[in-house]
């Protein structure tokens, strides 16, 4: 038997790393299509010095925190780079997490991101040389101007941000200013507001992605709403295949993507989240879904010796976007077909009907569609062990 063990770097959670070690103990044993047998089991993962020659005892990690603390950041490139370790979502693209790269990437593959446009600090930054460079090379000006090429209402909102730090709708003049001087050393974007009929946000794991009808304007635990026909199926498809895209692109496997639904028309405004919000108080109705999920999409990579990908192949994209004869949804089928090979969809699919054809896996585990009503499950915490 192979024996895999799963490494959880976390910070605050709690709620689903319990619900994923006890979905995880409950599996047991797990056969291959050869019929090899596995066996997985997991620890919290604590924060020491490390040496870079040191092997690691994981064989995967699931990451929460390195978004922003760097000790298990530079651990993770170190176990990536020399030992194999497969990662949900690549440390090497966090700059990318920043949605101004991202915007920039779904632009060049002519998705349709609101219109936008970055402006400079309105406060100088921390830094020595900053005050001769900026008197020197930056330019003045027009924040009225931008904002009117643009149209009102628009929003401000900052290049890196995250849990709605800092987004502030702008409907005039005076709204603009107040923002911007608000702002700070906080780097912003102004973002051409959409009249939407639905506000539709998913999340990706692995294979599945599940699309949820999104209210922001509910308070926490009333966000996600329980609708599962509020999508035409040509718009359900395209939120599904730009959170899958997004994924794809950037090799990670765990992040959200919110779109806008005008029409038949799909516009991505927020992604690529190095952690998204799967916090049981947020998804509710959808933890059950999310928590399993995960647990497969990881077992899935270890079974089947899944190898992760540390270079991203921007090519084969940008080939498709720069094909002229192509439409627009000619294009997302392509990018589709590229995101669902990566992903390994078919095999995926294929193992899943495996399992559950032999036991291994409960019924209700199969693959997920567009909505995934399950129940949840309380469970008890895990242990932990440290970056080794």
């Amino acid at each position: 038997m192979t024996s895999h063990l799963i490494g959880l770097l976390l910070g605050t959670e709690d709620d689903w790393p319990t619900a994923f070690e006890e979905i995880l103990r409950r599996l047991g044993p797990v056969k291959d299509f050869d019929g090899g047998e596995h066996a997985f089991d997991c620890e919290r993962i604590t924060i020491e010095p490390f040496n870079l020659r040191d092997k690691p005892r994981y064989n995967l990690v699931i990451d929460r925190l390195a978004y922003w603390y760097y000790v298990p950041r530079e651990w993770l490139k170190k176990v990536a780079m020399m030992d194999s370790v497969y990662l949900l979502n690549s440390p090497f693209t966090f700059q990318s997490m920043e949605k101004h790269a991202a915007y920039c990437a779904m632009m060049r593959l002519g998705l349709k991101v609101p219109e936008t446009v970055l402006v400079p600090y309105k406060n100088p930054v921390d830094n020595s040389r900053y005050a001769y460079t900026a008197a020197r090379y930056n330019q003045p000006f027009d924040l009225d101007a931008i904002a009117h090429k643009i149209g009102y209402p628009l929003f401000m909102k900052p290049y890196d941000g995250g849990a709605w730090r800092g987004v502030s709708r702008i409907n005039n003049v005076t709204e603009l200013h107040a923002a911007y001087d608000a702002s700070g050393e906080m780097l912003m974007h102004l973002q051409k507001a959409i009249d939407f009929d639905v506000f539709a946000r998913s999340l990706s794991i692995g294979a599945e992605t599940m699309v949820m009808k999104f209210q922001p304007d509910r308070p926490m635990h009333e966000r996600y709403a329980v609708e599962h026909d509020f999508l035409a199926p040509d718009a359900g498809l395209e939120a599904v295949t730009i959170g899958r895209l997004v994924n794809a692109f950037f090799k990670w496997a765990f992040t959200p993507c919110a779109t806008l639904v005008k029409g038949s028309d799909v516009f991505p405004i927020d992604y690529a989240n190095a952690c998204p919000d799967v916090a049981l108080t947020s998804l509710h109705y959808y933890f059950p879904w999310a928590i399993k999920t995960l647990v497969k999409w990881t077992v899935f990579c270890l079974a089947t010796g899944r190898q992760p990908r540390l270079d991203t192949d921007t090519r084969a994209y940008f080939d498709i976007s720069d094909l002229p004869d192509l439409d627009y949804g000619q294009k997302l089928d392509r990018y589709r077909k590229l995101a669902d090979a990566h992903f390994a969809v078919d095999e995926y699919r294929g193992w899943l009907s495996h399992l559950l054809r032999g036991g291994s896996l409960p019924a209700g585990c199969g693959m997920g569609g567009l909505t995934w009503p399950e129940r949840q499950s309380k469970a008890p915490p895990g242990r932990g062990r440290g970056l080794c």
